[in-house]
């Protein structure tokens, strides 16, 4: 296995909208992994432009063994009130739009980290990464690689009690953590329906709030008995 990490700096204020907050929509802070694939997805249908989108996406998916990231800078989060369309078409005076609340964050630099089965498709992602254009969330919340896009290897370790990491780890009844600040938030860990099911699963994200402000925090869990992957250069990381 391979991880494809890269620095990404937002070029606007962004909005990856948590499921199930429609009426009040809140956005994560990160990327979350299903915003992940969506990137990598969208990337390699620009680049290649040679079959469905769809099927880029389930490339994507079938490669994928992890996907995350982490604030690099604060982020800011604000809540607005935006015009949203609720018909297409309408009798003389309807109605055709609703107001709703909306946050939306700006960050100026995430680090993104996807490691993958296949060393071919981890270039072929690389390559679509710097030359096609990417967004978060919505074709208005423009990105961009900002360094270059690496490689690094993987490595499975075992012995470790405890690890210390800045990325997110899955938050159950056996999760123990040790020291460090996190924010709980539901994730989808993918964007392709396995049949009917599509379930959301807590993340305990590494951040604080400062004065209104996220900032990156650390995580110490004990890993006894848990899978750890090590990203070189990178550090620990808990899938799931």
């Amino acid at each position: 296995m391979k991880a494809l990490v890269f620095i990404v700096r937002l070029n606007s204020l962004f909005s990856v909208r948590i499921p199930f907050t429609w009426q009040s929509a809140l956005s994560y802070p990160i990327l979350p992994p299903s915003a992940i694939v969506g990137l990598m997805a969208n990337a390699l249908q620009r680049y290649t432009n040679d079959n469905h989108p769809l099927k880029y996406l389930d490339l994507v998916e079938d490669e994928l063994v992890w996907a995350g990231s982490r604030l690099l800078t604060p982020c800011a989060v604000k809540s607005y009130t935006t015009s949203a369309l609720v018909k297409w078409a309408d009798t003389l005076g309807g109605k055709f739009t609703n107001a709703l609340g909306r946050q939306f964050c700006f960050v100026k630099s995430q680090q993104i980290v996807a490691i993958l089965k296949n060393e071919s498709t981890l270039d072929t992602i690389g390559s679509a990464l710097k030359s096609s254009p990417l967004t978060a969330g919505d074709s208005e919340s423009l990105l961009s690689p900002d360094g270059d896009i690496i490689k690094k290897s993987v490595s499975k370790v075992s012995g470790l009690t405890e690890i210390t990491t800045a990325f997110p780890v899955p938050f159950d009844k056996n999760t123990r953590v040790l020291d460090g600040n996190g924010m709980v938030y539901l994730m989808h860990e993918h964007c392709r329906k396995a049949g009917s099911s599509f379930p959301l699963n807590s993340y305990l994200v590494p951040i604080r709030e400062d004065q209104g402000i996220l900032k990156a925090s650390y995580l110490k869990i004990d890993c006894s008995s848990r899978d750890i992957l090590e990203i070189q250069d990178v550090g620990y990381i808990l899938p799931k």
